[in-house]
């Protein structure tokens, strides 16, 4: 009987995240408590900005962003939020959208399943993803409850389970 197998990855909807930031910017237009602070959300690219006059506004700002992709699906660990910063008369607040599993991340991840998982489960590195695979479904179910149940700071996904 051949192994069964599935694989680990870190994958973004782009569609959701652009539903997510398009339902954000019109809450913050038509927030009382953002009148006339200049407060704005802009995705391009891999990246999120969001700028107002003051600190806390771009905080509440990315408030509004997190709550809005937690509804949509989308987990927070693929967003890199960085330090806000004064340009101009403005604050700026930058956010990177992570995609993909990082090397380190897929061996931590390979080393947790080795040590935690069931003996016959083999987890191979392949780019930025991850392939597990065994002889028994029921030993390839208990590593995705595993890796479920650990708080990794990568967003994972598993797919192609068969």
């Amino acid at each position: 009987m051949a192994d069964s197998s599935f694989d680990i990855v870190s994958k973004l909807d782009r569609q959701e995240i652009d539903n997510a930031v398009n339902q954000a910017v019109k809450e913050v237009g038509q927030r009382y408590d953002f009148r006339g602070t200049g407060a704005s959300i802009t995705l391009s690219g891999d990246e999120i900005v969001m700028t107002a006059n003051a600190e806390e506004r771009v905080l509440a700002v990315l408030d509004v962003l997190q709550s809005k992709l937690i509804r949509r699906g989308i987990s927070l660990k693929s967003l890199d939020v960085g330090e806000p910063k004064q340009s101009g008369k403005e604050m700026r607040l930058a956010a990177a959208l992570k995609e993909g599993i990082s090397t380190e991340d897929a061996k931590k991840i390979a080393k947790l399943i080795r040590d935690e998982g069931p003996k016959a489960v083999k987890a191979r590195i392949e780019g930025d993803e991850l392939r597990v695979s065994s002889k028994s479904r029921d030993d390839l179910q208990s590593v995705i409850a595993l890796l479920k149940g650990k708080d990794l700071d990568v967003a994972l996904q598993f797919i192609n389970y068969r």
